[in-house]
């Protein structure tokens, strides 16, 4: 490097030597969909002066220990510290020291850019030679000093020593001083209200290199060393709504080439050029998921929840909660777990990405595979041991009623058939951009996936096939009116409409009467549960054709078991997750009117020819109409023709126990021998709807259920806050089950009601009465 700055000087002419003020700083504004602002970001002007003489000298010396040791000795340019610079990244094979000083800093920093080409450093140390022969070494500390990034929107010593510690430069102690010089270097990995332990350990580092440069006494060392960090309070203003989103918005500025050809150009662009930046929020739904989240999650240290929502026809991310607490500082409390760090393995969440897959390559609902509580399913090299949640299933099952009830030892046979490279590749063409491993046990959800796939992917399904990338920015704008970023509807058909019709109808029975009850809202929700090995990771995902949501429960440090003692019960992904997202969902969709899901209409091939050509004049098996036949007889019909028959036991008002109320296929249909007959048989329960119970006052809608036979488990709690939930006092807000299913008399069904408006004080309720005395014209 030395070599080549050297020869780079001989026919390298650097520009002119200016030194200007920085240009004026506008804030950007972020603004939520309906147009009300979230938050401005600060313009990182945040800027006052000080002269260096009015300084501790432990503030210079602890900026120059760390930064530029060799200061008051080198013209601008520290050959020592650039041939150590140049060794050090030659034996790690990577750039892992600087050799800049800190005049070429404040040149890189003030009159160049960040762009790192030998011409540009060539550049640089001319400018730093120059700036040393016009300005005196005390002049150039303090123009340093006053400019250099603290982080926190804080550039100078005398803004970080307010945005840090509450005091002004000129009051920083030893200990301080030394946190604030830590910083520079990079001022996000050492920022001491978002990770204290390793800021602490930089400001150990910074004071130790002081006393070896015998800049400080041993006892000043020693006292510092001991000193805790001593912050100073946040202030309550920097904290908004949506925090976790408002970070995902200024990735997608600081990340995408169109607003900048450099990541400095970008941020400069983010922070300081007032930008006017519309995203997709919804602070509605958004306040609704704070508050359901807020509700079932426990207070720390129980595990984390993270929730995000997608608007399925257009992409749009309407909400998202990425953690406890993003201004609580932790190591955690930035990180959004929604789409950052590693990922978690989904669970049973994921097996209706392979069973899209399934249907894809011709496989159908009703195909009946084995389904034990144990299976042991040989592999290459090895015996996979597959064993259903806590010992269910047993004989055989149809792959509807198997993703039903999430029966692992079937989902195991069937990637078998499908291929794990096949399903990890529907997973991808879903909207699922984790990477995934393409072995068995990625069926069972053993990848590590980001909540906001599985909500994309998911969304597919409501959008019947059709992908739609997640989208949090619709229009960027500068301060001038000029349109930098438009957004762009684009969509792609992934799968067949057919194929998420069958998925969103067996997803929906997953609801109404699967491992998913507890996400009924009163209207159609299809989705799917998924817990991870020993309980440490629980999911719900799940949408209505409106919208699809993700809610994942975990501690974020680790695989830990979320059983007691550690939480009070043994969370799955029916529990805490489907509690959250019926909780938010029902909110969320309280004014939006009910939407159906599709029905599905596989299309029935030709097989005439095909048949022909295999087994010249064979028809399919005609399938015998059971419907109204005693049970046994049914069976034995069915068995006789070479079907396979399952039965479940339903109420029917039609039919005496015992007899066969429906069948599936149809009387008359034809279907491959071999193949299973799903039958229908009465139990003699009278069969009773359930009606829709939404926005009825409590008496009536107590009436209601009692009149047709049901119980009624009544709970009087607020509904989250929506659009008019302020109205609906002492109305139903929410129901289990869903309105239009069909249970025995006798079955339960829970209500939710609002609270009534509180009764007015008694003076008042006096006046109120003599008024109507006084309006009818009769005394009391």
């Amino acid at each position: 490097m030395v070599v080549a700055l050297l020869s780079g000087a001989c026919s390298y002419t650097p520009a002119e030597l200016t030194i200007a003020e920085p240009r004026l700083a506008q804030s950007t504004r972020i603004h939520a969909a309906d147009g009300s602002l979230i938050t401005t970001l600060r313009a990182e002007e945040n800027r006052e002066n000080i002269r260096l003489t009015e300084l501790p000298s432990h503030v210079p010396d602890a900026v120059l220990a760390v930064e530029d040791a060799r200061f008051w000795q080198h013209n601008g340019v520290d050959v020592r510290a650039v041939l150590r610079a140049a060794a050090a990244n030659t034996a790690e094979g990577q750039i892992v020291e600087g050799g800049s000083t800190i005049t070429q800093q404040y040149v890189k920093n003030t009159i160049l850019d960040s762009t790192q080409t030998i011409n540009r450093k060539v550049e640089e140390a001319l400018l730093a030679i120059q700036l040393e022969r016009k300005y005196t070494k005390e002049r150039i500390l303090e123009l340093y000093l006053n400019t250099i990034y603290f982080g926190n929107g804080a550039y100078g010593i005398q803004a970080a020593a307010m945005e840090y510690f509450g005091v002004p430069a000129a009051e920083l102690e030893l200990a301080q001083s030394a946190t604030l010089a830590g910083l520079i270097r990079a001022p996000s990995a050492f920022d001491p209200h978002d990770n204290a332990d390793a800021a602490v350990r930089r400001r150990d580092n910074v004071v130790r290199r002081m006393r070896s440069l015998d800049l400080i006494s041993e006892s000043e060392a020693t006292a510092a060393l001991a000193s805790p960090l001593e912050l100073a309070t946040r202030r309550a203003e920097d904290r908004y709504d949506a925090p976790h989103f408002v970070e995902q918005v200024k990735r997608f500025v600081l990340d995408d080439p169109r607003f900048g050809e450099t990541p400095g150009e970008r941020r400069s662009l983010l922070f300081t050029g007032g930008l006017r930046i519309t995203t997709t929020l919804d602070p509605t739904m958004q306040a609704a998921a704070e508050e359901a989240v807020g509700r079932v999650r426990p207070p720390e240290p129980g595990p984390e929840a993270a929730l995000v929502s997608i608007e399925a026809p257009t992409g749009f991310v309407r909400a998202l909660v990425g953690g406890r607490d993003f201004f609580g500082g932790g190591e955690q409390a930035k990180l959004d777990l929604t789409t950052g760090g590693p990922g978690r393995p989904a669970g049973s969440s994921f097996k209706p990405l392979v069973l899209a897959a399934a249907l894809e390559e011709g496989i159908e609902l009703d195909t009946v595979y084995r389904s034990p509580s144990s299976i042991d399913i040989p592999l290459t090299n090895d015996v996979w041991r597959v064993r259903n949640y806590e010992g269910s299933g047993g004989g055989r099952s149809t792959l509807r009623e198997s993703t039903v009830q999430s029966y692992n030892t079937v989902y195991a046979q069937l990637i078998q058939e499908v291929g794990p490279a096949d399903a990890v590749a529907m997973a991808a063409r879903l909207g699922v951009s984790s990477p995934l491993s393409a072995y068995p046990s990625a069926v069972l959800g053993t990848n590590d996936i980001h909540p906001i796939d599985m909500a994309a992917a998911y969304a597919t399904f409501a959008n019947r096939g059709l992908r739609i990338p997640p989208a949090f920015v619709t229009k960027v704008v500068r301060s001038d009116g000029t349109v930098l970023y438009q957004h762009q509807h684009r969509q792609t058909r992934v799968i067949e409409q057919y194929i998420a019709d069958e998925v969103n109808d067996v997803l929906q029975e997953v609801v109404e009467r699967g491992t998913g009850v507890n996400a009924r809202i009163g209207r159609p929700v299809a989705g799917k549960t998924g817990t991870g090995q020993d309980h440490t990771d629980a999911w719900f995902v799940g949408h209505t054709p409106d919208l699809a949501t993700a809610v994942w429960v975990g501690f974020p440090n680790g695989r830990v078991p979320m059983v007691p003692p550690v939480t009070p019960i043994r969370v799955t992904g029916g529990s805490w997750p489907a509690q959250i997202w019926q909780l938010y969902t029902s909110a969320a969709l309280a004014d939006v009117p009910i939407t159906h899901f599709a029905v599905p209409n596989r299309p029935q091939p030709d097989l005439s020819e095909e048949t022909e050509a295999v087994n010249p004049g064979r028809e399919l098996p005609t399938v015998r109409d059971v419907v109204g036949m005693p049970f046994e007889d049914a069976v034995a019909a069915l068995t006789r023709a070479g079907f396979v028959v399952q039965t479940r036991e339903v109420p029917n008002n039609d039919y005496p126990p015992g007899y066969v109320a429906a069948q599936v296929p149809r009387g008359g249909d034809r279907a491959e021998g071999g193949s299973t007959v799903v039958i229908d048989v009465s139990n003699g329960e009278v069969a009773v709807t359930v009606p829709d119970v939404f926005g009825l006052e409590e008496a009536e809608a107590i009436h209601r259920l009692q009149w047709l036979g049901f119980e009624i488990a009544l709970t009087r709690e607020q509904e989250p806050p929506s659009p008019g939930s302020e109205a609906r006092a002492g109305m139903v807000w929410r129901q289990s089950p869903a309105a239009g299913t069909t249970f025995p008399r006798g079955s339960r069904v829970a209500i939710s009601v609002n609270p009534p408006p509180p009764d007015p004080p008694p003076e008042e309720a006096e006046e109120a009465e003599e008024a109507e005395e006084n309006e009818d014209g009769e005394e009391p």
